[in-house]
């Protein structure tokens, strides 16, 4: 019998055929927690043999219908055809030499396109990273440089990655920072302009958060000292919290006023996500630096740090690198996500997502009062759970409702400072009815509560 391959030729469909994790799963998970520390978890320990498109099939034969694409990884599909056939011929050429020892004209592409697709037209560079934690902690490296200054400013509910400067930089304790301590100093977090949770209303979020926080700026640290501020244009693991309108664009003149470094942390929401290329363009802002990973290569690791030039060029030289960033592989395979972004038209594919996600959610949301509030743009969608008649966070209803969805083969995943939100991250090409019949699936999940 011949196998199945993964990417687009997997079949795009739900199947459960056992108990999930099913009992090949149950073999491997046992292996794992012989194996592999116990400080790495798993949202749902299915065991991948292959994925593509919308589903992820297991080694029990089980194929779930993906709404994570391992947070907000493979946006264009798992082994997109482009990804694998840029990826493969770079194997067989070479897998490294090291960017800093011999370089190679695919790190030097990827910066081009960079350069060409973040928002603003004034010169920019890029520098290439691994990871996400990674690409922040060098545009703080970079800031720091350029300004001559020190402190960094965060907000409430951020999230930036799991370094040591990066944890500090991060709102959230649990998982993330819990006796990992102590943190790099000169971080100082305020307030978020977010809509749901403002005391006073969202009519008045925006103008009230951003005069608490530069009032917090101003007085307790400083602008004269803050080197960068740094903020996530739509939150990640905080919430898949959207700022108010008029927030991000008060904290970005406010920086530009005092010479603070603007970082629009768009690792989550970057490359086509949200509708856009990046979402800081929903406001109009142009960051001065823009830190990239998980959607940019199409599921290899791969970061970047891009932003004006003179800020860029203010490190001195051999003080930005590292042994992998920019591998040859995973800047082949960068190449061939952004060839399949503009070939499927996937902005487009983001906002009609965004168009059946909100309008089958809003119709739960009628139905269901334990769903508080329903945000997001694009293919990054969230809702609140909150406890039935109030706004007090629900986070063990949204594990319920995860587990129930993870039973009937649908991947979902949860996010919150208060662990109450239900995000939605499907791949960008999966297709309409296996995206309703994940929603029909999860709906399913609330009327069984």
């Amino acid at each position: 019998m011949t196998e199945l391959s993964g990417g687009p030729a997997l079949p795009q469909e739900r199947r459960v055929v056992t108990a999930i994790p099913g009992p090949k799963s149950r073999e491997l998970l046992a292996r794992k927690n012989a194996a592999v520390a116990s400080g790495v978890g798993s949202v749902l320990p299915v065991f991948t043999v292959r994925a593509g498109g919308g589903v992820i099939e297991d080694v029990d034969g089980n194929s779930l219908i993906d709404f994570g694409s391992g947070i907000a990884v493979t946006s264009v599909g798992s082994s997109a055809e482009a990804v694998v056939r840029r990826a493969s011929a770079q194997l067989a050429d070479f897998t490294h030499t090291c960017f800093m020892v011999t370089p190679y004209e695919g790190y030097v592409e990827v910066c081009e396109e960079l350069a060409r697709l973040t928002p603003g037209d004034h010169t920019k560079k890029s520098a290439l990273f691994n990871s996400g934690a990674e690409a922040v902690e060098n545009a703080v490296k970079i800031a720091r440089s350029y300004t001559k200054r020190q402190a960094v400013v965060v907000f409430d509910h951020g999230y930036h990655g799991r370094t040591n400067l990066t944890m500090a930089l991060t709102a959230k304790n649990m998982p993330y920072k819990h006796g990992f301590g102590p943190f790099a100093p000169e971080v100082y977090r305020v307030p978020l302009a977010y809509p749901y949770r403002w005391l006073t209303g969202p009519e008045n979020c925006a103008e009230e958060a951003a005069a608490q926080a530069i009032d917090m700026i101003s007085k307790q640290i400083g602008a004269e000292n803050v080197a960068a501020i740094i903020i996530e244009p739509v939150l990640g693991e905080g919430g898949f919290i959207e700022p108010a309108k008029g927030f991000l664009p008060r904290i970005a003149e406010f920086a530009k006023s005092n010479g603070i470094v603007f970082v629009a942390d768009e690792i989550q929401s970057g490359f086509c996500r949200t509708g856009q290329w990046f979402a800081c363009e929903d406001e109009g802002i142009v960051p001065d630096l823009i830190t990239t990973a998980k959607g940019i290569a199409g599921g290899l690791p791969l970061a970047a740090v891009t932003g004006r030039a003179e800020i860029m060029d203010a490190a001195h030289s051999g003080g930005l690198g590292g042994t992998y960033g920019g591998n040859p592989v995973a800047c082949a395979a960068a190449l061939g996500a952004i060839e399949t972004m503009r070939e499927l038209d996937l902005n487009a594919r983001a906002k009609r997502i965004e168009e059946v996600m909100k309008g089958r959610l809003a119709a739960m949301r009628e139905k269901y009062d334990i769903i508080g509030d329903l945000r997001g743009r694009g293919a990054m969608i969230a809702i609140e759970l909150v406890k039935s008649g109030t706004k007090d966070p629900n986070p063990e209803v949204t594990a319920a409702v995860a587990k129930a969805c993870h039973s009937a083969g649908l991947l979902v995943l949860t996010c919150g400072t208060y662990g109450n939100v239900l995000r939605f991250l499907p791949p960008l090409v999966i297709g309409e009815d296996l995206l309703n019949e994940g929603l029909d699936v999860l709906e399913s999940a609330f009327a069984e509560l």
